[in-house]
């Protein structure tokens, strides 16, 4: 058998599974102790024409011929051969994270908490009102405008992105990757937003957006990492920042958000083009 794809989501395997079963490609799935979800070819003298589905799958995972696979099968239950039981509902959500990406999501909240109650958290978090004092002792202050959410939308929207594509790059890149990518999203766009804008921004959509374009570009570029989006995403983040330039969404971190998009595709050009050598 030849290794397909990983994927951290076992529903979704095993209607892509479903799918190549129609078209005379027999996979078989296993679950290793991290909840992650290879796909096997069985028939390895088709390996290339399974690689161009793979590919077709990870440009349109919802497409509707890979739940329309299980249902003609007849059964929607993730079959391993290993015979592992599918974990439950709290098991699919606690695979989709891991330490960075909760640590994170824990701060935000906390730091949300900590302002509702009447702290001083935008004074203590805030970028320094001179980028030099950042060369001193409050360095930190480069970054911890990401922590910072001025409204339970603005918390939720960040949170849940953050979430599921932070979620999506530490359980197959790894926890170095997603710090890396969190670290240079946030603080070089906040350098941006700076410049442009002054010290009064916060938020962490800089780095959204960066995991947004590092995903999507990623999955282009080299299907087999096991993460992408739809190109739809990209049309939607694209979309987003011209509203959010043209001023129809009120007042945004606009270079924060176009710093983090272009560090995100930069990032995931690297890393296709350090794989070649």
């Amino acid at each position: 058998m030849k290794l397909l794809l990983v994927l951290d989501d076992p529903r979704r395997a095993q209607a892509f599974v479903d799918y190549l079963a129609d078209i005379g490609l027999k996979c078989e799935l296993t679950l290793d102790d991290d909840g992650n979800v290879s796909i096997w070819l069985v028939n390895e003298s088709r390996y290339q024409e399974a690689l161009q589905e793979v590919k077709r799958f990870l440009a349109e995972p919802l497409h509707p011929r890979y739940q329309d696979a299980s249902w003609r099968q007849g059964d929607t239950q993730v079959r391993f051969s290993h015979g592992r039981q599918e974990p439950g509902w709290l098991g699919d959500l606690l695979r989709q994270t891991g330490p960075v990406n909760m640590v994170v999501v824990l701060a935000c909240l906390l730091v949300y908490g900590l302002s509702w109650l009447g702290l001083p958290m935008f004074g203590l978090l805030s970028f320094p009102p001179r980028w030099e004092l950042l060369l001193g002792l409050e360095f930190w202050r480069a970054f911890t405008p990401a922590l910072l959410h001025f409204s339970l939308m603005h918390l939720v929207f960040n949170l849940f992105w953050w979430w599921y594509l932070g979620g999506m790059v530490e359980r197959r890149l790894g926890h170095g990757k997603l710090l890396t990518l969190l670290l240079v999203a946030a603080v070089l766009p906040n350098l941006m937003q700076y410049w442009a804008s002054g010290p009064r921004f916060g938020g962490l959509s800089g780095v959204v957006y960066a995991l947004l374009a590092y995903v999507w570009l990623s999955g282009r570029l080299n299907p087999l990492r096991g993460i992408g989006l739809p190109d739809g995403m990209a049309v939607f983040m694209v979309v987003w920042l011209v509203l959010g330039f043209a001023g129809v969404l009120g007042p945004v971190a606009n270079m924060a958000h176009l710093g983090g998009g272009l560090i995100g595709l930069a990032q995931a050009w690297l890393d296709n083009r350090s794989r070649r050598y």
